[in-house]
């Protein structure tokens, strides 16, 4: 695959540049509420367990916008309020989040239930392309 225009990164260590590119905690949840729980637009994001700081999200956002992972757009119902989507290279980190909930399900007590994590180890590349495609098609709503 052909080298890309990227920004300058600390190095070119393929480890280092996925980190630079969505290595923060906030990037990844963020992520993985765009694909796995629907939530879509900044509101949906604040109102997240985790309670991110609107400040912090609205660098995230346009951190993940400007690395390509994500995209905004206006809802179609309410033109005043933006949507966020996954692009293709934000859909492609799917499986590095299956991985690490599988991770962190093994090592330590999750919220994942023992059916969805069945699930994502004896099906593992069904999971993923549904969650892909839900993510795809809620996009397009």
């Amino acid at each position: 695959m052909p080298a890309r225009s990227t920004p300058k990164r600390r190095s070119a260590c393929p480890i280092n540049v996925a980190l630079e590119v969505f290595g923060d905690h906030w990037s990844l949840l963020i992520v993985r509420d765009l694909l796995f729980k629907g939530r879509r637009t900044f509101a949906d994001f604040a109102g997240a367990e985790e309670s991110i700081a609107t400040n912090v999200l609205t660098d995230r956002l346009a951190k993940l916008e400007a690395e390509g992972i994500l995209r905004r757009r206006p809802d179609a119902a309410d033109r005043r309020r933006v949507r966020y989507e996954l692009t293709a290279k934000g859909l492609d980190l799917a499986p590095v989040l299956v991985e690490m909930i599988l991770w962190s399900s093994r090592y330590e007590r999750t919220a994942a239930t023992a059916a969805e994590i069945r699930e994502m180890t004896n099906r593992k590349a069904q999971f993923i392309a549904a969650a892909q495609e839900g993510s795809r098609n809620r996009a397009s709503r």
